[in-house]
């Protein structure tokens, strides 16, 4: 089993949840079922 691989959309909305609606990276993770780590 490989690395998963995210679309760029899928990448934009994580970080503008981060950035722009000021939630926090454990919390988007979790919403969205990734690892904090990925998203980092």
């Amino acid at each position: 089993m490989g690395t998963p691989r995210f679309t760029p959309e899928f990448k934009e909305e994580a970080l503008r949840q981060i950035t722009e609606r000021g939630y926090s990276v454990a919390e988007v993770s979790d919403r969205l079922g990734v690892s904090a780590h990925s998203l980092i």
